[in-house]
C-alpha cells in the first residue's frame, strides 16, 4: 500500500502495517496489567523481529521460465506468506521460526496465468496454498505441508482485484476474488451501493477469502454470513473450471455454490463471484441496554431475534467482556442494538426492541434517534473501538508470552445458558491446570438467529515466550473438544483450517460426508496439491497436522 509517498509494508510477524504499533504508554499499561493479573515481578519480552535477522531455507523448486515473471522467491514475500494471523502464527513469527516457508509466491495477473501456475504445480507435485489477504486465524494459509511434495507455493490473488461489472437494476456485481474489503466498498460507493459485509479482518481480507471460509461479518442477524450475499461463483480447479449460473435462486438439484462456499482452497481457487448488494444505509437507530441478570439478557436477545425486527447489530457482552472492553464497569451485562436501512426510518424497530428488553428487566436511556453517529458513542462506541484495536494489543501480549485468544461456536436457544456457563467453567479449569495461573474467560454473543446464537469466548492464559506455543496447543485442543462434546460447532465463522480439525471438525463432520468430500476432492484435485491438511487429508499423501 502506498501512503504519503512511501510504501507501507505489512508485518510478517503480526497484524497490520509495520508502522502500526502501540505507543510506549500503551505498552507500559500492558506490562502493568500482566504483572497485576498474574502476580509477576518481571517477565521476558521478545523483540520485534527484523527480516534481515531471519535465515530462510533455500527454495526446493525453481520457477519455469514461462512463469518467472509472476513468481517470486523474495525473502519478505516468503516471510509474509508463511503464516496467517492466528496466535500461534504470531508466536512462531516472533520466535523467528520460519522453517517451512513457501518456496515461491505466485502473483498471477489473469485467470489464464493462474491456470498456468496450477498446471505447473500439478505436473510437478508442488502444493498450492491459495492466499487472499492472509488474515486466517485457524491455520488456513500455512505452508507447512509435510514431505510428500516437491515444494509448496503460496498463490496470491492480489492482482485479481477488479469489479468486472455492476448490475444496478438487480443490485449485484461480478467481482474478482482478490479484491480487499476497503477497495470493494470504495468502488461500490460510487454507485451508492454496498455489500455490508464487515468481518474484523475487513481491512486485510478479500472477497475470495470470505467465500472460501464462509466468513461471518457485520450483520448480527439475518445476513450473518457471506453465504447470504453469494449469487454465483467461479472456481479454477486442477481438473477444470467450476462455474455456477447467476440467478436469484434455484431449486435445480444440490447447489454448486454450496460446494465452493467454505471449501477453504482444497478443491480449487475462487477467481470471481457475483454478489448481491444493497443500497447504502441512510437511516440508523441504536441504543445500549444493561441487564443485572444474564438469563434476562439472553431471554431479551432471543425474543428480539425471533421478532422479525432483524437488527444489524445485536451483540450481548457479559459483564466481564464489557469491562475488559471499556463498555461498562463490570456490574452489568450489555446488549448493543443497532438498526439501519436505506429505505425507511428505523426508530419504530428500535423502540419495539427496547420494549422487549424492558419486559426482561433491561435498563436503558432514551436513545437520541436524531444523532447520526450514535452507534459510535457510549458503550457501543467504546466496544467498537476496543474491537478494532484488539489485534494490536494481542500481538504485544504475545511478545511477552501471554496467550490472549478467542474461540467461537453456536448452539440452539434451549441450551444457551447452561452451554455458555459449562464452557466457561471447563475452559477456565483447563487453562488453570495447563498454565498454573488463574484465568478469566469472557463471552459475547456475536450473532443470533431465531433458533439459536453464536457465543464467542475470549481468554488470557499465562505462559512464557519459550512455552507459549505448547500451552496454546493444549488449550486449543481442549476448546475444540469441549465445544464438540457439548453439542456445539467447532467454529461459527472462523473456518476450519488446520487448527480446528484435531478434536474438532474431524469429530463433528459425519463420516459419510467425509467420504463424499474426499471423493469430490479426488475428482477435481486427483494429485492432492490444493491446500493439503485443511478440512481433509488428500489421498495417498502423508500430512502431519502440527497440533497433533
Amino acid at each position: 500500500m502506498i501512503q504519503g509517498g512511501f510504501v507501507r509494508k505489512r508485518k510478517f510477524w503480526g497484524w497490520g502495517y509495520e508502522d502500526e504499533i502501540l505507543s510506549a504508554e500503551e505498552e507500559k499499561s500492558i506490562d502493568s496489567r500482566i504483572a497485576k493479573t498474574f502476580q509477576l515481578d518481571d517477565f521476558e519480552t521478545l523483540p520485534i523481529p527484523k527480516a534481515k535477522e531471519i535465515d530462510l531455507p533455500k527454495p526446493n523448486v525453481v520457477a519455469p521460465s514461462t512463469l518467472a515473471n509472476i513468481m517470486s522467491d523474495d525473502k519478505e514475500e516468503r516471510l509474509n506468506h508463511t503464516y496467517g494471523k492466528s496466535f500461534p502464527d504470531a508466536a512462531r513469527s516472533l520466535l523467528q521460526d520460519f522453517s517451512s516457508p513457501p518456496d515461491l509466491v505466485a502473483f498471477p495477473d489473469t485467470e489464464d496465468e493462474l491456470i498456468s501456475v496450477m498446471d505447473w504445480c500439478d505436473e510437478n507435485n508442488v502444493a498450492v496454498i491459495p492466499y487472499g489477504g492472509g488474515s486466517s486465524v485457524c491455520g488456513g494459509v500455512e505452508t507447512q505441508v509435510g514431505d510428500s511434495y516437491e515444494g509448496v507455493i503460496s498463490l496470491d490473488l492480489r492482482n485479481l482485484n477488479k469489479i468486472i461489472e455492476i448490475d444496478r437494476e438487480s443490485r449485484s456485481a461480478r467481482i474478482q476474488a482478490g479484491i480487499l474489503g476497503p477497495d470493494l466498498e470504495s468502488n461500490l460507493k460510487k454507485e451508492n451501493l454496498t455489500m455490508r459485509h464487515y468481518p474484523q479482518s475487513f481491512e486485510f481480507s478479500t472477497l475470495g477469502g470470505w467465500i472460501a471460509t464462509r466468513s461471518g461479518g457485520h450483520y448480527a442477524t439475518l445476513y450473518t454470513h457471506i453465504d447470504d450475499f453469494v449469487e454465483s461463483t467461479r472456481m479454477v480447479t486442477p481438473s477444470g473450471i467450476l462455474e455456477s449460473r447467476r440467478l436469484p435462486g434455484s431449486g435445480a438439484g444440490p447447489s454448486p455454490d454450496r460446494l465452493t462456499i467454505g471449501s477453504e482452497g482444497i478443491l480449487g481457487v475462487i477467481t470471481e463471484a457475483s454478489m448481491r448488494l444493497q443500497d447504502r444505509p441512510t437511516f440508523r437507530a441504536s441504543s445500549s441496554v444493561e441487564f443485572s441478570d444474564y438469563k434476562d439478557a439472553l431471554n431479551a436477545l432471543r425474543q428480539v431475534s425471533q421478532s422479525g425486527l432483524f437488527p444489524a447489530n445485536c451483540r450481548l457482552l457479559d459483564s466481564n467482556e464489557a469491562v475488559m472492553n471499556g463498555a461498562g464497569d463490570g456490574s452489568k451485562h450489555i446488549l448493543i442494538l443497532a438498526f439501519e436501512s436505506a429505505d425507511h426510518d428505523k426508530t419504530a424497530s428500535l423502540k419495539r426492541a427496547l420494549e422487549i428488553c424492558s419486559e426482561n428487566n433491561g435498563i436503558f436511556e432514551e436513545p437520541d434517534t436524531k444523532k447520526k453517529d450514535a452507534h459510535r458513542t457510549g458503550s457501543s462506541g467504546n466496544w467498537r473501538s476496543s474491537f478494532i484495536k484488539a489485534p494490536y494489543f494481542r500481538e504485544s501480549f504475545t511478545r511477552r508470552g501471554i496467550i490472549q485468544d478467542t474461540f467461537e461456536t453456536s448452539i440452539t436457544w434451549e441450551r444457551a445458558n447452561s452451554f455458555i456457563e459449562d464452557i466457561k467453567h471447563d475452559i477456565s479449569k483447563t487453562i488453570e491446570e495447563v498454565s498454573g495461573k488463574p484465568c478469566l474467560v469472557t463471552c459475547r454473543i456475536t450473532h443470533s438467529y431465531p433458533d439459536g446464537l453464536a457465543p464467542y469466548f475470549t481468554f488470557a492464559a499465562f505462559a512464557k515466550p519459550s512455552t507459549m506455543i505448547d500451552v496454546w496447543k493444549e488449550i486449543k485442543l481442549a476448546t475444540n473438544e469441549i465445544c464438540i462434546s457439548k453439542g456445539g460447532t467447532v467454529t461459527h465463522h472462523h473456518a476450519v483450517g488446520r487448527d480446528h480439525r484435531p478434536n474438532g471438525y474431524d469429530n463433528q463432520r459425519p463420516d459419510l460426508f467425509k467420504e463424499i468430500l474426499t471423493a469430490a476432492k479426488y475428482k477435481v484435485d486427483p494429485n492432492g496439491i490444493m491446500n493439503p491438511g485443511v478440512l481433509i487429508d488428500p489421498e495417498n499423501k502423508s500430512i502431519d497436522n502440527w497440533l497433533k
